[in-house]
Order: structure tokens, then C-alpha cells, then sequence
């Protein structure tokens, strides 16, 4: 297949949008065609195509090109690209947008944004692409887990005809396209900018560090964060565009300027650089800001890094003449008391005194209500940070309990509610199986799809609880450990998150059943019974284990109390 991707780099940006003759002839055509509904990260890679962030794409890539960007990092005519830009789905729908050669692609709301032409159809090997692009197979990399957990089965390549943009109604002054950054250098008179990266908030060392790249560039600054997906467990970007917009002013007056990219990262080290300057090139700047370990998810499940802390630079050196964007290295800076200024570490004096507060502590010092000082922050950056991310003890958390029918897991729920409400300071909602079963699915019977869907929507509902500073107590069987894992990820995401295992052994469950379910189980009465006809999957990244046979309820729910305190979500009673 020949390639559907064309234009040099530093050619004039694709415009994939049409006008609005053609828009209004597709939105008719598109009554005969099949939908789909694009997701977070899809939406984030169509925007980019249409804008021309993504210049020299036309679209989702083919096979053919696929393939060379994982094995070589280049399309099929030879153009340098590092990172697959895919658009994955159900194997009905891949079949019937083949079948009919195009597809409209929707946000959730029904609004088609594009239509695409199809120009292939295939099954990727994740696994495989996950080596290729991430040098790793480990689910913890946050680009193999979401290969591995949420990227559907099929790919569908072609070009995009885009219709409208997705819509935006946050910040909406700062979301500029490539083609108008480039026309406010120029109108600016900016002949050289360099770009900073970060999906993190400011603080005062990256300030510095930007400062002095500037300098070192002799260019004006683009202050580019990521406003689209990050890493899970980052700092949300409404807070995060807040802050850049009080970091924005701690620089001279006419030298930096803030916008925001609408990007998905991927967190994929060296090659995500290289990826991000070509991003940058086609919004305008000359220069680009690589720091220690650029886009590196962190270290895996032993402590070892994923990526190497300047691998990124030297990949990125090794494409600067090809890109004709210079890469303006950086070491981690570290503040220096004695002279109260930031500096790159290999550039103090050996001896002499530093401070330094990683992101770890960061959000250690946020959970406990701990001092930030002001040599590493701003006033004014700390204030917004604390707004929405309060100490543990304010913020809201679920209690999620797993366990086989009749472990005693509803008893438990039920006496740690009457603790929690004879507390007071928060409202407590008590999400029982039995009761979820009966008020919010109950259509759904027992097979493992609608276990999945049941236990996905008590998360749901726990997040949005817990996000509101409440207090969400579950109690089903969940018995399968992928759906309790994706709901740990999305409560944390908003607060505070305990996974209690009801560890009861299986005979006394029995023995304790006062319907006689497990009887009509083994008689084959009652199909597909956790513990019987269908299994359990006991949990290994449980925070409280209770194995219920010595003890009781009471000291049961207190064990879990003792837990929130030890953890900071509730303070020690008599304080």
C-alpha cells in the first residue's frame, strides 16, 4: 500500500479540515454510514491531525506505516515518526466501516467531528508494538498497560476529513492551533522560541530552568503543557492551567507566552521526545527544552526505571539535524540556600549545601497539610494546588470490600458506616451488593460480562462520591481482579482509595448461609455462584485483610478505622 502520509517536516502544516460545502455533504452522507464514538485518547490524536499538530499525518495510520514507525520510527516514505497514531475498535464495527469504505467518527455526544476514509483493517499484535515503540512489556509502563487493557482488537487506517474541531469550553484563550502560534510569533516578532514540556505544575526551579534556556537559545519562550491524557495520578489540568497562568506571570514582560496541547501522552521516554519536538516544530519554535527523564513513566514494581534519566536527549541529539529543531539539554536543578538561587546540579560545587523536594514529597507535603516552603514554590501555585488536592483528612475515599457470599462483608460495611457516621465531618454512603443489585442493575444477571458492568458502576458512583469529599463504603463479591483494579485507578484519581479483602474460608461461608444459596449452587440449582460453579479471584494488592472467624464485627470495623487513621484520611479520635 503506498503510503497515505505525506509532507516534509517543516513544510507547510497539513489542514485536514474542509469547507463547509463539503462539511454539509458529508453530514448528509453520513446517514448511510456506520459510527463510531471516539475515546479521550482518540479525540486528543484526531484534534492534532486536523490542526496539523501532527504534520505530516492525514489521517490514522495504515498498516504499512504502522509497521515501519514500530520497527524504524519512520513512515513508508521514509519521513522520521516515532509513535503509532492508531484508531482502534470492535471487530463489528472495523467490519462494517470496511464494508462501507468510510466511517463517521463521533464525539460522545453524537457530534461528528470527521469522516474517515478506511484504507485498512487489521489485527495488531499489542504485545509486540508495546517492545517495539516502549522497549518494555510490563503492564506498569503506562503505554503497554493501556495496550494491553484498554486498546481494542482491531485498527482501521485512512485518511480524515475533518468536519469541526472537538469542543473545548475550558481555557479556551490558550488552546491555539499550530497555525495560529506561528502567526503570533510572527506578529510578536519571535524568530527563534523555545518550547517547555511539562504535564506537571510550575514551580520555582522549572521557572529558572526555563529562564535559563532562553537565555542560552537567545529565543522568547513557550511555556506548551499537556492538557490532554497524562499519567494516571497527575495533577489535574484544570488546576495545572491555573497555576501556568500565575507561573506565566513571574517571567519579564513580552518573553515567554503561554498555550496548551491537547496531547495524549503516551509516557514513552526516548522516542516520546523525539515525537514532542516534532509536535513543537509544527507549532513554530526552533528550540526545545529536554529535561531529565523527558516523558519517562517512572520505575516499575522493583524500583527499576523504565528508561535511563537521559536517554531522551541522547535520542533526540541523534535526529536534531534531521528535525531542524535544537534540543537545549537540562540537568535537574536543585536550590542552593546560601546564594537563595537554582542551579543545575553538575554545575555546584561539590560540598556544597542543596534542597531539593521531589514529586513524591510534593504530594506527600499536600496530603499531610505540611509546610511548602517558598524557596520551591510560589505563594500563589501552593494556594491552588491546596484548593484542589486538600490534606488526606479532608479529602473524600472509598472503602472497597471483596469477599465471597456470606464472609460477613455487609455486617462489616454496616458497623464501620455507624463508626464513620458517629464521627460526623462527612457524609458516608453505604453501596451494598445486595442493594446495588436491586436500585442500579438490576437487569443484570451473573455472567462475568455483567459482573464486570455491575462492579464498574458501584466505581462509579464511589468516584463520584469520593471526589465530592464523601465517604463511599462498597460491599459486593467482585470477584474478578481487572474490574477491581480499573476501579482502584479511577477512585485515586479523586481522593482516597482501601481495598478490604473479607478473607472468610469457603466452609465457613457455607456453613454460615442462611439462604441456602450455596446449597442450591452445589446442587446445580443456581448457576454460575462465585465459589462454586464460578471462581474467585482473591486479591493480592489488598490494603486490609480480615479473616472474620475470631473476631468480631465491631473489632472487625475498628481494624479498618485504625487503617484510615494510620493513613491520614481520618484523624486519631481525642485530637
Amino acid at each position: 500500500m503506498a503510503s497515505q502520509l505525506i509532507q516534509p517536516h517543516g513544510g507547510e502544516l497539513v489542514d485536514l479540515m474542509v469547507d463547509s460545502a463539503t462539511a454539509e455533504q458529508l453530514k448528509a452522507d453520513s446517514r448511510d454510514l456506520p459510527s463510531f464514538t471516539l475515546q479521550p485518547r482518540h479525540l486528543c490524536d484526531l484534534e492534532l491531525l486536523l490542526n496539523g499538530g501532527f504534520s505530516p499525518l492525514r489521517g490514522f495510520m495504515g498498516q504499512a506505516d504502522y509497521d515501519r514507525v514500530c520497527s524504524e520510527m519512520r513512515l513508508v516514505d521514509g519521513t522520521l515518526w516515532p509513535m503509532p497514531i492508531t484508531l482502534d475498535m470492535d471487530a463489528k464495527t472495523a467490519e462494517e466501516a470496511q464494508d462501507a469504505g468510510r466511517l463517521a467518527l463521533r464525539d460522545v455526544e453524537g457530534v461528528m467531528l470527521a469522516v474517515l476514509t478506511v484504507s485498512d483493517v487489521w489485527r495488531p499484535d499489542t504485545m509486540a508494538e508495546g517492545e517495539a515503540v516502549f522497549a518494555s512489556s510490563d503492564p506498569d509502563h503506562p503505554g503497554v498497560g493501556h495496550l494491553m487493557r484498554s486498546t481494542a482488537p482491531v485498527y482501521v487506517g485512512g485518511s480524515v476529513q475533518g468536519l469541526q474541531y472537538p469542543v473545548h469550553y475550558d481555557f479556551t484563550e490558550l488552546r491555539r492551533t499550530p497555525a495560529q502560534l506561528r502567526a503570533e510569533f510572527d506578529a510578536a516578532g519571535w524568530s527563534r522560541v523555545v518550547a517547555f514540556q511539562t504535564r506537571n505544575p510550575m514551580h520555582r526551579a522549572h521557572v529558572e530552568l526555563t529562564r535559563r534556556a532562553a537565555v542560552e537559545a537567545d529565543a522568547n519562550l513557550l511555556i506548551h503543557p499537556v492538557v490532554g491524557m497524562t499519567k494516571p495520578g497527575d495533577v489535574d489540568h484544570y488546576t495545572r492551567g491555573r497555576v501556568y497562568q500565575h507561573i506565566i506571570k513571574r517571567y519579564p514582560e513580552n518573553s515567554a507566552m503561554l498555550a496548551m496541547l491537547p496531547l495524549a501522552m503516551r509516557m514513552g521516554g526516548p522516542r516520546e521526545a523525539v515525537w514532542h519536538a516534532i509536535i513543537r516544530k509544527n507549532h513554530g519554535v526552533s528550540h526545545f527544552i529536554v529535561g531529565r527523564d523527558h516523558a519517562g513513566p517512572g520505575s516499575d514494581a522493583s524500583g527499576n526505571p523504565f528508561y535511563g534519566p537521559y536517554d531522551a536527549q541522547d535520542m533526540l541529539q541523534d535526529y536534531t539535524d534531521e528535525l531542524g529543531v535544537t534540543m537545549v539539554p537540562f540537568k535537574m536543578m536543585v536550590y542552593v540556600p546560601d546564594s537563595d538561587s537554582y542551579h543545575p546540579v553538575d554545575e555546584v560545587d561539590e560540598g556544597t549545601a542543596t534542597l531539593s523536594i521531589s514529586g513524591t514529597e510534593l504530594r506527600d507535603r499536600l496530603a499531610s497539610g505540611d509546610e511548602i516552603p517558598e524557596w520551591f514554590s510560589y505563594p500563589e501555585v501552593v494556594a491552588e494546588l491546596r484548593r484542589t488536592h486538600p490534606q488526606k483528612s479532608k479529602q473524600g475515599f472509598t472503602v472497597f470490600f471483596t469477599g465471597l457470599s456470606g464472609s460477613g462483608k455487609s455486617t462489616i460495611a454496616n458497623a464501620l458506616m455507624s463508626k464513620l457516621l458517629e464521627r460526623g465531618g462527612r457524609p458516608v454512603t453505604l453501596l451494598d451488593g445486595d442493594v446495588v443489585r436491586t436500585n442500579l442493575s438490576s437487569e443484570l444477571g451473573f455472567s462475568k460480562e455483567h459482573r464486570d458492568i455491575n462492579i464498574t458502576r458501584i466505581g462509579y458512583v464511589a468516584s463520584e462520591i469520593t471526589k465530592h469529599g464523601g465517604i463511599a463504603i462498597c460491599a459486593p463479591i467482585a470477584p474478578y481482579a481487572e474490574p477491581r483494579r480499573r476501579n482502584r485507578e479511577a477512585i485515586s484519581a479523586n481522593g482516597g482509595y482501601v481495598l478490604v479483602h473479607v478473607s472468610t474460608p469457603l466452609e465457613v461461608c457455607e456453613e454460615r448461609d442462611r439462604k441456602g444459596l450455596y446449597a442450591k449452587a452445589r446442587a446445580g440449582i443456581i448457576k454460575e455462584f462465585t465459589g462454586i460453579s464460578d471462581p474467585y479471584e482473591e486479591p493480592i494488592d489488598a490494603d486490609v485483610v480480615l479473616p472474620t472467624v475470631d473476631q468480631t464485627p465491631d473489632e472487625e470495623a475498628q481494624i479498618i478505622i485504625d487503617h484510615l487513621e494510620a493513613e491520614g484520611y481520618l484523624d486519631p479520635m481525642g485530637d
